[in-house]
């Protein structure tokens, strides 16, 4: 047989993940404070894209900027009206306030020629005018703010307040820990060679003003010796407040008791063991303490008076609300209305207008190109976000369904769910659903839950019913734990037969499991607290 080239054609089918389509996914699983960020970087790196204002909300029936609109969701329509004609109205009184400023001199108001004026308004002024306005025809450098300066923006020249600048910001800005830790080091410490080693440990300090960092690296990345670096740290360790720049947080409450002149022995062997004061074992406490038990009441009662984390009254983040996505409603025929969150749904245009004037004027072809880039850039990332919203909500809606028992009756009626089963009864794929459900919350009558909250593993029941969900058991787990009386503390095994006598099939180890996952003590851990809450 002769080997010879020649030219075959064959068809095959094969999945090809297109920028567009990585675009689409990674809008689906983005939270919407990412969503946010990454349409203003769209905004910022497209011309063609634009937000729709309140204003231009008003006028998108007879413009013609957009011919495309983001609109998602029922009942997010913003009312048009109202804000806007006052909007309108105050440029317009600024701009003829400004003309009037720009047209009078006020050295020419209050020159002199009125003398029975000028003494009426130094009256209410209480201050001579000559002294407001000195005479002085040469050009004067402005001692106070100006209608011009960039903070009196044009709402605060026309006498409304300027919603960009916050005076309160500037007047009360929370100074931190930082800053005020270096306040301290300038009069402490007057060595420059020192003061850069506690610099260096000032920037090393987490928020609740632990230091994170071991004496050897800081010694080894400074290039000194070691007991230089804890020299300074012991002058550190001296400033407001107390307990900062501690390793641990026995050292911690130690530097605040030395600070109240309370440290003794045997508060030191309190301190050393304070994982048997978690425990409240009371009995081996007293024994390495070498008190008695009135004493050892007073070192706890001085214990719980300190701050462990004397870093948290500085300014430091501020934490960010959860912003719920949708919101689901009792309706009126007894079902569940589900509605769009809008103000987490960025309204974004293609102005075609715009692209239509600039095409005319390209003269090059990568000028072209680049608005041709620019517009298919554009009406995908629309389209994404309206594909995005839609998916969201039809999820939403099915997850509902499915736990509208939940919604109806509490956490106890939670039924077991898994993503496949939502996938299969909107008749997407099951990665789709969860990257739907992954960082974006619900707004219920019962509180605000993450999607993903409705989605738990099943645990069968004993006479071979409908299974329970985890989250349900676990429920069940905690409100027997806040029942249970200081002398009948329930046990793992007391749970379990509690639980099965419920009908749900569980075993200890998973009630362990779930137990320790709420962060709940042990029966024995919990004996020793009721006791010492009694007595």
């Amino acid at each position: 047989m002769a080997l010879t080239p020649r030219l075959d054609m064959r068809q095959s089918q094969s999945l090809v993940m297109t920028p567009q389509l990585m675009q689409a996914i990674q809008l689906l699983q983005m939270s919407n404070l990412d969503l946010v960020a990454y349409v203003q970087q769209e905004l910022e790196s497209n011309p063609l894209l634009e937000t729709a204002s309140d204003e231009y909300t008003a006028d998108a029936s007879s413009s013609d900027v957009s011919n495309e609109r983001l609109e998602q969701g029922g009942g997010q329509e913003q009312g048009a009206d109202g804000g806007d004609n006052d909007g309108r109205d105050n440029d317009t009184r600024a701009e003829s306030f400004d003309e009037g400023i720009a047209d009078t001199d006020l050295s020419e108001q209050f020159s002199g020629e009125n003398p029975e004026q000028m003494d009426a308004i130094s009256n209410d002024l209480d201050a001579r005018l000559d002294n407001v306005f000195p005479d002085d025809n040469g050009p004067q450098e402005q001692a106070g703010p100006s209608l011009n300066d960039p903070w009196m923006s044009t709402p605060m020249r026309d006498g409304g307040a300027n919603p960009d600048y916050d005076l309160e910001s500037v007047l009360a800005g929370e100074i931190s820990l930082a800053d005020h830790l270096e306040q301290q080091m300038m009069t402490a410490i007057a060595d420059e060679r020192k003061r850069i080693i506690g610099q260096f440990l000032i920037n090393e300090l987490d928020e609740f003003g632990y230091l994170q960092s071991d004496l050897a690296m800081v010694a080894n990345r400074l290039g000194v010796d070691e007991a230089e670096v804890a020299g300074v740290l012991e002058i550190l360790q001296g400033f407001e407040p107390a307990g900062v720049f501690a390793r641990s947080l026995s050292e911690c409450l130690a530097l605040q008791l030395k600070d109240l002149n309370r440290y003794d022995p045997a508060i030191a062997v309190l301190l050393d063991n304070l994982e048997l004061l978690a425990k409240r074992d009371f009995v081996a406490l007293r024994k390495l303490c070498a008190v008695d038990d009135d004493d050892l009441a007073d070192m706890i009662r001085e214990i719980k008076a300190l701050n462990p984390r004397p870093g948290s009254a500085f300014g430091h983040l501020t934490v960010q609300p959860v912003v719920p996505d949708v919101f689901v409603r009792q309706a009126s025929d007894g079902g569940w209305r589900l509605e769009l969150n809008s103000e987490t749904l960025p309204r974004v245009l293609v102005n075609r207008s715009y692209y239509a004037q600039i095409n005319e004027t390209a003269a090059g072809k990568k000028e072209k190109e680049f608005l041709v880039d620019c517009l298919q850039s554009a009406n995908w990332l629309v389209k994404s976000l309206d594909q995005r919203a839609q998916t969201i909500l039809k999820v939403a809606t099915e997850i509902v369904k499915q736990q509208d028992a939940f919604f109806a009756y509490g956490v106890t009626h939670l039924k077991p769910l898994n993503l496949r089963t939502i996938a299969d009864a909107i008749q997407m794929h099951e990665s789709t659903v969860s990257r739907v459900t992954s960082n974006k919350y619900i707004a219920t009558n019962r509180g605000t839950f993450e999607m993903k909250y409705f989605f738990t593993s099943a645990i069968s029941a004993t006479s071979g019913g409908d299974s329970h969900s985890a989250e349900a058991v676990k429920h069940r787990i905690r409100q027997a734990i806040d029942e249970e009386a200081a002398d009948r503390v329930l046990s793992d095994d007391a749970l379990v037969k509690l639980l099965r006598d419920s009908g749900i099939d569980i075993a200890r180890r998973t009630v362990a499991k779930y137990r320790e996952a709420m962060h709940i003590p042990s029966s024995v851990q919990r004996r020793r607290e009721k006791k010492a809450a009694r007595g």
